[in-house]
This record gives C-alpha cells, sequence and structure tokens, in this order.
C-alpha cells in the first residue's frame, strides 16, 4: 500500500456548501501535505498547504488543468434545478461536470474518487434527479478508480424540486428506523467529515454508505489525525 503521509488532496467545488466545510478539514489532516482546491473565485483565505488552483469548469479545463498530480480526489459539485434553470443545466454539472472531474483526476494520478450522491439513485429511475445519480454513479463505476467512495446520504439543504419530501423528513429524523433509517438527513459539515473518512478508511474498489454508514466515517474525519 502507498504511503498515507505526504499525500496530495483534490478538491472540485471547495467553495460549496459541503466542500466548503471539507476543506479545513483536509487542510488540517496530516496525511495531506498539500490540497488543490479548484473554485471559480479565489477563496478567502491562505494556508500553507492550500493551492487554489481558479478555473473555469465550463471551458477548457483539460489544459488548465495540464501537469496536475494527486492521490485523493473529493468531488462536492452539486446544483439544483432551480439554480440550473432546468434539467439540461442540472444534468451538465451534477454529472457532466462530476465526469470530467473524475476523467481529470484519474489522469492526474488518483486512487481514490469520494463523491457524494444520493439515497435512491437509479438509473432506471422516473425521477430525473434520481436518474441522473444513477447514471453518474454507473459511469464513475466504468473508470475503475482503485477506490471509489459514494456518500449516498440527505442533507439539511433541501433540494424540494429533487426530494420534496426531504423537508418534512428532516423533522422525522428520529422516527425513521430500520430501512427508513438511509432517508435520515445529515448536517453539510456531517457529509464533509463523511467524504474524508470515507478516505481514512482506505477501502478498495467500488463502496457506497447509507447514512448510518456516514455517521460512523464523519467520526473518524473529524480526528485531527489519520
Amino acid at each position: 500500500m502507498a504511503d498515507q503521509t505526504g499525500r496530495v488532496a483534490l478538491l472540485a467545488g471547495a467553495s460549496g456548501l459541503v466542500g466548503s466545510r471539507l476543506l479545513p478539514l483536509l487542510l488540517g489532516a496530516t496525511e495531506y501535505s498539500r490540497v488543490l482546491a479548484l473554485t471559480r473565485r479565489p477563496l478567502l483565505f491562505d494556508h500553507a498547504r492550500l493551492a487554489n488552483r481558479i478555473v473555469r469548469f465550463d471551458s477548457g479545463l483539460e489544459k488548465q488543468l495540464s501537469g496536475l498530480r494527486c492521490n485523493d480526489a473529493f468531488c462536492c459539485l452539486g446544483t439544483t434545478l432551480r439554480e440550473a434553470g432546468g434539467q439540461e443545466g442540472f444534468r451538465a454539472v451534477d454529472q457532466d461536470l462530476v465526469l470530467k472531474i473524475a476523467h481529470l483526476a484519474q489522469r492526474a494520478g488518483a486512487e481514490r474518487f469520494v463523491v457524494i450522491s444520493s439515497v435512491g439513485a437509479n438509473e432506471t429511475s422516473k425521477n430525473f434527479y434520481l436518474r441522473v445519480k444513477g447514471e453518474t454513479e454507473r459511469a464513475l463505476e466504468r473508470l475503475q478508480f482503485a477506490a471509489l467512495d459514494m456518500l449516498l446520504g440527505l442533507r439539511r439543504n433541501v433540494r424540494p424540486l429533487e426530494f420534496l419530501a426531504q423537508g418534512v423528513l428532516w423533522f422525522v429524523n428520529p422516527l425513521l428506523l430500520g430501512n427508513l433509517a438511509r432517508y435520515r438527513g445529515m448536517a453539510a459539515g456531517e457529509v464533509a467529515a463523511a467524504m474524508l473518512g470515507a478516505a481514512r478508511g482506505r477501502r478498495r474498489g467500488v463502496n457506497r454508505y447509507g447514512v448510518s454508514e456516514m455517521r460512523a466515517l464523519a467520526v473518524a474525519g473529524f480526528r485531527h489525525r489519520a
């Protein structure tokens, strides 16, 4: 197994809801000597181990990231149907852009790709949101990363057009037991910590983590040391 110290982490979506919470965790993780944060606009802080790459995600991304090298890649990119202006715009971000980042990370040497997906993701689903997520999962699997970690939780920042029930589910979390426990909501900070926890778990192959597993991963992610 490769040395787990002095590694380089790539983070796409570092200024978003989850990414902005994952970034300080990665900077505080002693296993990473450098964190490459991809953002559309400059971050408002600096750190000795932070390399903030300002990129245009919609044009010439391959050229902009030429020569990039990393060990673990974390993808926090995502939008909503409303923000994207419809289904085409949503797919462009949550599928096309995620897959582009995955391809570039793989070319950069990433052995592990950690990404946020969704409970119920299924490429044959009649629900557009779940179908896109399922198609994206399947495409990521075909890339055959040494390790692919997909987190399947729901977050506090509800996406009403994709999951109308999430606002209700958050309030009834304590009542969701057994098979329904996978629909419990999670705070963005917990999701971020779970992403780091997944990388620290060092599992190989394709791994899908539901809410209960993500909570356990978050404990590992919040630890200062690996």
